[in-house]
């Protein structure tokens, strides 16, 4: 089948490697400019820092046998066993680069097309002679034609996308809300407060993740990651981006430590964390002209290791 995942993240990738080794011809589009979603990772200057997703755990066999040829290879890596106290002993990895570059090398083999956004999915009627089930429409006026599709952006766009679909979605998918996250990204002219092994989970009101890149093995250079809570991102979503930077640098001043800020930078996660989950790892459309999956973190969770079962279920729909 030719099939279309819209969606570069971990589960859209995840889907689309599994799709081609069942002989499937797969195209991945993506609205940003590098595969990954939320394993993301930013340079500042030297510094490098993920901004994203911050470490991953591995609950399953399906997803070791993803992750055990990155980890043979050097490319993932074992970050700690815990941020509190002496941990409880289970690994939290990480990996060499920044998390993006995962994504990357999971994308690296596959048709993965970034900064192409799609606009909306029409059935086949729309788009006649082409002898598929779909039409795939892009934000720069060109379509492809697909016998199948796995949309795995967030619900909200996932809804609007499939307006032109003719196909109707649950109520409960539709109605899925997400919380929001604002992460302050800030460089340091020498080492933070944070000690080994380089991460805090939240260490104080208002902070749901601190980390220190420089001692979690990414960085050359002091730089830290400051995620707000989902209470306060939603209270602060629409201030000042300045006031917004002011204010979390003030919230991480403990984290700071003696250090000077260099340069501070924010990022905005819309959709950071489903605040419902889909009690099936994917949703299949009833029977119509052509197969339609949906698949994310809000189908089997919003950790990492859920958004890749998602995409595996999504491929298991097709029988990969």
């Amino acid at each position: 089948m030719r099939v279309i995942v819209v969606g570069a993240g971990l589960c859209g990738l995840s889907a689309a490697k599994t799709l081609i080794q069942a002989g499937h011809q797969v195209t991945v589009f993506d609205k940003g400019r590098s595969p990954g979603g939320r394993m993301a990772t930013r340079r500042i200057g030297p510094a490098r820092l993920d901004h994203g997703a911050q470490f991953f755990t591995i609950r399953s066999d399906p997803f070791a046998a993803l992750i055990q040829p990155h980890i043979d290879q050097g490319l993932v890596y074992e970050w700690c066993r815990g941020f509190s106290g002496g941990g409880d002993g289970f690994p939290r990895y990480a990996v060499h680069g920044g998390m993006n570059a995962l994504a990357k090398a999971l994308a690296g083999p596959l048709d993965v097309r970034c900064n192409s956004l799609v606009f909306a999915i029409r059935p086949a009627a729309a788009a006649a002679g082409s002898g598929a089930s779909w039409d795939v429409a892009l934000d720069d006026g060109t379509s492809m034609a697909a016998d199948g599709l796995v949309v795995t952006c967030p619900l909200p766009q996932a809804n609007s996308l499939l307006v032109t679909a003719g196909t109707e979605l649950p109520p409960d998918l539709i109605s899925t809300e997400y919380d929001r996250t604002i992460t302050l990204l800030v460089t340091l002219d020498r080492p933070s407060a944070v000690g080994e092994p380089g991460g805090l989970q939240n260490p104080a009101e208002a902070l749901s993740f601190v980390s220190d890149n420089q001692r979690k093995g990414i960085s050359d250079l002091p730089a830290l990651t400051v995620h707000a809570d989902a209470e306060w991102s939603q209270a602060h979503w629409d201030d000042d981006p300045a006031a917004t930077i002011r204010a979390l640098v003030d919230l991480a001043d403990d984290y700071v430590g003696e250090a000077a800020v260099l340069e501070a930078q924010i990022k905005k996660w819309r959709f950071a964390t489903p605040r419902t989950i889909w009690p099936k790892r994917s949703w299949v459309a009833p029977d119509g002209a052509g197969l339609l999956v949906l698949a994310g973190d809000a189908f089997a969770g919003p950790r990492v290791e859920g958004a890749v079962m998602s995409g595996l279920a999504a491929a298991a729909a097709f029988g990969a």
